[in-house]
């Protein structure tokens, strides 16, 4: 009874210090009580105070920080990373305000057409779901792909009819419609408006995964699929090295596998996971051409969140109290955890 007694305490100390904010620090932290920590993003591109409102701000940091407390809750009550990972994104799909789900963008044609994935880093287990049209959260298909299918992928009409004959919710596609996305797709925003989402978590019992949604590029055509559903480019998660969620141009994320080279520079190489993280992100993508972002955590829950675009919205929360939530290029953007 006692140590469920001090175990209820750090849980509801944890919760409120995310609510609260915590200090973003280098210094190394030494427990032996199980950790766990969840990072997440919705976005990255052209994002400066100068372009956006006070309320607008006021606005992104609340959703980031209600789903940044859904994952918590999950992971301090001793929920799975994967559980996390899920509920989280599933609250920024349904929100508005990201290129994901409820929020997506348009194509060319006028359509929201949604991708999503998932990976278990305890055994590089994954799933996804590309081109859906009428799946409420494709995050939730990416994971029954995961779990209820021989497949790593599915897309289109076969996708959605999966996802209806496990029971997920299949929604008529006017669903995906907000005003402000289609007059984007008349104006032809792209580059302003990424808002891919993502989730990495690290649960209590050691086990990292990664998830992302969204809803690509706007005026895209021809089917057009990005790195979000690509495993090892979008999303990528290994127990023995990270995990990564990527946003920003997916052609460059999957010339470069960034998520997977990410994990590779860990592996090969012996880097740390914000060295192996800038390499990619702040090196190789700007020599290429490819503009973004990775939120990336390891298994002692060290986070990393570089981007090399003028702002990604990102937040964070650690079983020891700290947490942030953030979205310019001068807020912090990695916690050292050793």
């Amino acid at each position: 009874m006692k140590k469920l007694f001090l175990f209820c305490v750090v849980t509801v100390i944890s919760l409120l210090s995310c609510r609260q904010g915590g200090r973003v620090s280098d210094e190394t932290v030494v427990s032996d009580e199980p950790r766990w920590a969840i990072v997440i993003h919705g976005g990255a591109g052209v994002i400066t105070r100068a372009r956006m409102t006070p309320e607008a701000e006021a606005e992104y940091r609340a959703m980031l920080q209600t789903a940044l407390d859904t994952g918590a809750a999950v992971l301090a009550g001793g929920g799975t990373a994967l559980d996390a990972i899920e509920r989280t994104i599933r609250i920024m799909e349904d929100c508005p305000l990201f290129n994901a789900g409820k929020g997506a963008v348009f194509t060319h044609e006028g359509r929201n057409e949604l991708d999503a994935s998932i990976m278990d880093g305890s055994n590089l287990a994954a799933g996804a779901v590309a081109g859906v049209t009428d799946i409420r959260n494709p995050i939730s298909a990416a994971r029954m792909v995961m779990e209820a299918s021989p497949h790593v992928m599915l897309a289109g009409k076969g996708a959605s009819e999966f996802a209806a004959e496990k029971g997920l919710e299949i929604v008529d596609p006017s669903y995906f419609y907000t005003e402000e996305r289609y007059q984007q797709l008349k104006k032809a925003l792209e580059k302003d408006k990424n808002g891919t989402v993502g989730c990495v978590a690290l649960d209590m019992k050691g086990n990292i995964a990664a998830g992302t949604s969204t809803g690509g590029m706007t005026n895209k055509r021809y089917n057009r699929i990005g790195d979000t559903p690509v495993t090892g480019a979008g999303n990528y998660a290994n127990n023995e090295t990270c995990a990564v969620s990527g946003t920003g141009h997916g052609e460059f994320f999957i010339r470069y596998t960034v998520a997977h080279d990410i994990s590779a520079l860990m592996e090969y190489k012996g880097l740390s996971l914000d060295s192996a993280a800038r390499t990619v992100v702040m090196g190789k993508l700007v020599k290429a051409g490819g503009s973004g972002g990775v939120i990336s955590i390891d298994r002692k829950g060290n986070i990393s969140m570089p981007f090399n675009s003028e702002g990604m919205f990102r937040g964070f929360c650690t079983s020891d109290g700290r947490s942030g939530i953030y979205i310019f290029a001068d807020e912090p953007d990695r916690v050292i955890w050793q």
